[in-house]
């Protein structure tokens, strides 16, 4: 059994390697003995380190290979000799056999006890390599777990005849409604809708803001479905009369996926709709918004100000959290001191202390809004504005000092003046408040891979009622679909953006609430609308002119 003792101490060798601090080692190692898990869990849990650095120095200190185990390619043979529960519990998976010896990937190569179940259970000797715990749990998916279709586990689940109750624990069901949450993953769907119909039971995902068809579930097996993923949110399996709301975190396909839910009572029988979060590796900046060099410089020189209003505006999924979260990891965080308000909390941000709004018990923006404003703030993050009392308070904060960043519902960025107006907030105080107002919307992006140049795009240009001269070189492109994007001609989404950059020039137009002078203005300053944006992009190949109308025109 090669597991050989370690010849130092986990957290002394990531200090040693300066990974961590000595202040974050002493500080984790106080939270190991609360919660009694391992140092390096502890580690990664407070953010020190990434799970990457925590598995290579066991496996360098237990003398073991690291391997990538995505990229092996494993024997049913070999897999049916562990077990898929073994190898969850232990965070472990064989990948090949030479004679008597058996060698497994495992996320400690320390744990002896583990290594010895996988000996008496196999009968053989047992050699280790280290591969990364998340990624170990992937490949048990993909291997074990997603062997069995999703098809195939409702074939299972129809011979079951229970005795009484439903069959939410029973395995092919955790099989089937892991197998949904994990195909979602894998398709980039925002959202998986579990919808109830007379006679089926109707599974949809919603892929690049589309709704796709993915599978008819028996109606039978309605009830256990929903069953099983009220249990998993921990959510009242017995309550079916009354709306419920729910969160739960799982691995999945190697990521670490946060998914909301929501339950709903139909005629047919409870709407249940999972939020896809991935909370996983997720990195938001303005680089990665995909802005023009106008644009990234309007909001980077906006949420470096030391006071004014940040508005991102937009309809319901159109990326706003994003560009928010975006443009609150270009704040120093270490110098400034940073508050969120928010409904849900979707990620979370280092050095941030982020609030969740339950309006339920009072906790609404405004509440919160007043209260954080005793709390020494710098930066105030207001998931969205909606009342009279929150934009006032909203503006205050502006004027006493703070840098406040919230979401508004209008179509453009223009008509957010008139509409934070009709909200109460008095003219001169916006004038001398607002900073910034972005406009968006989020488009498909075109599939690289089977994307073409569109035939007559030159008068399909012309049709555009504004002015557009594409550059050399520059025409419309289309996709007639391949396997890599399923056919569609698109694969995942991108944003088109509209930014007002408002400065003292704006403010007897703001006073006056003269939008056309506001929208002459900005254009003379060189903002580009929506649809400029977008029909931008589409000449570069990034998407259609068919989504741009779709979405902006």
């Amino acid at each position: 059994m090669s597991a050989p003792n370690p010849s130092k101490l986990l957290g002394e060798r990531l200090l040693e390697a300066k990974l961590i601090s000595s202040q974050q080692l002493d500080l984790a190692l106080r939270e190991q003995r609360r919660t009694g898990n391992l140092i390096g869990e502890t580690l990664q849990s407070l953010g020190f380190i990434s799970e990457h650095d925590v598995s290579r120095f066991p496996a360098h200190d237990a003398h073991t290979e690291t391997v990538d185990i995505r990229k092996l390619e494993i024997d049913p043979a070999i897999l049916a000799l562990i077990p898929v529960e073994l190898a969850k519990e232990q965070v472990l998976i064989p990948v090949r056999r030479e004679g008597n010896t058996l060698t497994i990937a495992m996320a400690d190569p320390f744990d002896v006890i583990a290594i010895s179940s996988v000996e008496q259970f196999t009968r053989l000797n047992v050699e280790v390599l280290s591969a990364i715990g998340p990624a170990i749990l992937e490949k048990i998916n993909q291997v074990y777990v997603s062997g069995q279709s999703a098809e195939r586990a409702i074939e299972q689940l129809m011979k079951i005849e229970p005795a009484s109750g439903l069959l939410e624990d029973a395995a092919p069901m955790i099989t089937l409604v892991e197998q949904i949450l994990s195909d979602g993953v894998k398709r980039g769907a925002s959202d998986i809708h579990f919808e109830p119909d007379e006679k089926n039971f109707r599974i949809r995902m919603r892929v690049d803001g589309i709704l796709q068809d993915y599978l008819l579930v028996p109606k039978d097996l309605q009830d256990s479905v929903i069953a099983r993923i009220k249990v998993m949110a921990h959510l009242d399996v017995s309550e079916t009369r009354l709306p419920q709301d729910g969160r739960m975190t799982l691995t999945l396909v190697g990521k670490r996926i946060s998914l909301r839910v929501s339950a709903l009572p139909t005629n047919f029988g409870e709407s249940v709709v999972l939020r896809i979060l991935d909370t996983g590796d997720t990195v938001m900046s303005i680089a990665t918004l995909g802005l023009s060099t106008r644009d990234a410089k309007c909001l980077i020189e906006a949420v470096a100000a030391p006071h004014g209003i940040v508005l991102v505006t937009g309809p319901t999924g159109s990326g706003k959290t994003t560009t928010l979260y975006a443009a609150l990891n270009q704040v120093n965080v270490r110098q400034r001191s940073v508050f969120t308000l928010e409904d849900p909390i979707e990620y979370t941000l280092p050095y941030t202390r982020q609030t969740q709004i339950h309006e339920r018990i009072g906790l609404t923006f405004a509440n919160g809004l007043r209260t954080l404003l005793r709390q020494d703030p710098d930066v105030l993050l207001v998931g969205a504005t909606r009342d009279q009392e929150t934009a006032r308070l909203m503006t205050r904060a502006a004027l006493t000092g703070h840098l406040v960043l919230s979401s508004l519902h209008t179509n453009d960025a223009v008509a957010a003046i008139p509409r934070l107006i009709d909200l109460g907030v008095e003219p001169f105080l916006l004038s001398s408040t607002l900073r910034l107002i972005i406009a968006q919307r989020l488009v498909r992006r075109l599939c690289v891979a089977c994307r073409q140049p569109a035939p007559n795009s030159t008068e399909l240009v012309n049709k555009l009622p504004f002015t557009c001269t594409p550059g050399d070189g520059q025409h419309l492109w289309r996709a007639p679909g391949c396997p890599a994007c399923g056919g569609t001609g698109y694969r995942g989404r991108l944003a088109i953006f509209e930014m007002l950059a408002l400065d003292g020039d704006f403010e007897h137009l703001v006073i006056d609430r003269n939008t056309n002078g506001i929208l002459s203005l900005a254009k003379e300053k060189g903002m580009t609308t929506l649809a400029e944006d977008g029909v931008g992009k589409a000449l570069k190949g990034l998407t259609t002119l068919e989504e741009v109308y779709r979405v902006a025109l």
